[in-house]
């Protein structure tokens, strides 16, 4: 799998151009390639960002660990993780830094001299986000958060550092909830009341709640649709989403409908491109002409629908 990619990046590699890449299911319409060669070219660097997109029905068969070896020996630099594999892939690594061990989640790795080691830039971009977004705007004592997989350890990781007080994690699996649960009292500095629950009874959590976060793949192209039952939504119940293609999900429409605040994941991939960027080349990020660059590659694709309301 993969053999045409790898020969790409082998060749460029030996050309002296710096090459990173993309790994996951249904991520063909990433803007993430463009996000990091354009900043590349703003440093004056010759650099490539491939995809590899992973077949739904190949999931299952792909040789996690061969790819990364197949990767490094190709000579790409590094590689960002997305869904389903960023729990997956830390067998497969030498090293984590101190916040992907905390999260139990990778979506950065880097390989140098010594190995291949695990980072994870998704919470400091959510909360990055959620600053950027929200503010001190919205009230954030109680919030549900809808999964708990790789990006929803992130995520709740990043809601208690930003003053939730009580945060009710809901998951299809309730036992992945429940260990998330254990995992985010154990990382919270403060007091927090975590929950954990499946959808059954996810309503009345949502009912009184200040706010919803969705970490789970549901709303991207490749997976339509919504993690919660739109009768769940109300107006003053503020809707977080980590999906950003398409930026504007269902989710966000249905809830922006109903006259409710809305933060979209554009803004999270773009702070947690940011710090993605400077580890693979070793310079920092402009993080405000890649937040930028994210809304021009969103208004050519998508409509001229605001990305927050």
């Amino acid at each position: 799998m993969f053999s045409t990619e790898l020969a790409t990046a082998q060749a460029l590699a030996a050309g002296g151009t710096q090459v990173c890449a993309l790994v996951g299911q249904g991520i063909s319409q990433s803007l993430t390639p463009a996000l990091h060669e354009r900043e590349g070219a703003a440093h004056g660097i010759a650099y490539r960002y491939l995809t590899l997109d992973v077949a739904m029905d190949r999931v299952t068969d792909l040789d996690l660990g061969a790819l990364l070896d197949g990767a490094r020996a190709a000579g790409i630099r590094g590689l960002n993780v997305t869904h389903p594999f960023k729990q997956a892939v830390i067998a497969h690594l030498d090293d984590l830094s101190p916040d992907a061990a905390r999260l139990g989640a990778v979506n950065t790795v880097l390989f140098d001299e010594d190995g291949a080691r695990g980072h994870n830039t998704d919470w400091s971009g959510f909360a990055r986000n959620l600053d950027r977004g929200f503010g001190s705007d919205v009230a954030m004592d109680s919030v549900v958060q809808v999964g708990a997989g790789g990006a929803g350890a992130a995520t709740a990781y990043a809601l208690v550092t930003r003053g939730v007080s009580t945060l009710h994690l809901v998951d299809v699996d309730r036992g992945r909830a429940e260990a998330l649960a254990d995992a985010v009292r154990a990382m919270a500095n403060g007091p927090v009341t975590v929950t954990a629950d499946d959808l059954r009874g996810a309503a009345g959590r949502v009912a009184a709640a200040d706010g919803l976060v969705n970490a789970t793949p549901l709303g991207m192209a490749d997976h339509p649709g919504m993690a919660v039952d739109r009768s769940w939504l109300r107006r003053d119940l503020w809707v977080a989403d980590i999906v950003y293609r398409p930026v504007v999900t269902e989710l966000v429409r249905t809830a922006r409908q109903l006259g409710a605040r809305t933060l979209t994941g554009d803004g999270m991939a773009a702070f947690q491109a940011v710090d993605a960027f400077g580890l693979f080349c070793g310079v920092d990020a402009d993080a405000a002409r890649m937040l930028a660059h994210v809304g021009e590659l969103v208004a050519a694709e998508d409509a001229p629908a605001l990305r927050s309301a």
